[in-house]
């Protein structure tokens, strides 16, 4: 768990970042991204639209779905733990965030990336989490990275390792084939889809304690597999951060 001084020292850097942007929205006033309204909180989000984001503040340990009880483990952790050994995503994948992560996953728009991190790194700065030796994004096929013009795992990996001034290890991980798109596939598709899609690089030093990260956590089928692939390599302990988390689907 993060230590007392270990908070202290967070909050301190926070207090540096915050003004700077400051200093970045005297110059260009921030305007939200959702509605065009005046941003707030020198942030290019309104109050009104920030309150409308749904947190996840109940979740499993274990894969940061939301829970309706006190429980620390869903029950499907208790009967078949993930390759993961914890997960935290801040807020649940519900309008209006859906939007500010499709225009930033899709459209490779780079001002709500920077908004969705800094969401992020504002309830870190709350929250209780292992300590981590660097940041690992999940990687794309060099196929879909063209598609896309960004990873927006990579790109949401650097503003919170900048913020938080954890290490960034952009080329540990790999996605070494391409695979088919995962929605609308049951859980074993899913498994057996993403079979030999990830690989690390050969001689990259594999950090003990890792932080995975991604901008949505659906199932958790993909970061169960890189998880597992890190600790083949030798991760000890491999925890994924998620901006928001999808309830599970049934079936």
């Amino acid at each position: 768990m993060v230590s007392a001084p270990e908070t202290v020292n967070l909050n301190a850097r926070l207090k540096v970042d915050a003004w700077r942007r400051r200093l970045g929205f005297a110059l260009l006033p921030p305007t939200c991204l959702l509605c065009g309204g005046a941003g707030a909180q020198q942030r290019d989000l309104c109050d009104g639209c920030s309150t409308d984001l749904v947190p996840n503040p109940r979740a499993c340990e274990r894969c940061a779905l939301p829970l309706t009880t006190s429980d620390a483990l869903c029950g499907r952790c208790l009967k078949r733990a993930p390759a993961f050994d914890a997960a935290w995503a801040p807020y649940l994948y519900e309008s209006p965030l859906d939007l500010l992560l499709t225009r930033f996953k899709f459209g490779a728009d780079l001002a709500c990336g920077r908004v969705l991190s800094e969401l992020a790194v504002a309830r870190y700065a709350q929250a209780q989490r292992p300590p981590a030796d660097a940041l690992v994004p999940v990687p794309l096929h060099h196929t879909r990275l063209r598609e896309r013009g960004c990873n927006q795992a990579l790109e949401l990996a650097r503003l919170i390792a900048a913020s938080l001034h954890i290490p960034l290890l952009g080329n540990v991980l790999n996605r070494v084939r391409a695979t088919s798109p995962q929605t609308g596939l049951g859980a074993l598709a899913r498994r057996r889809n993403l079979r030999g899609a990830f690989a690390t690089n050969p001689g990259a030093a594999i950090p003990r304690r890792i932080i995975l990260i991604d901008d949505v956590m659906t199932t958790g089928t993909t970061l169960g597999e890189c998880a597992r692939v890190l600790k083949r390599a030798g991760a000890e302990h491999v925890q994924v951060w998620a901006i928001a988390r999808a309830p599970r689907r049934r079936g």
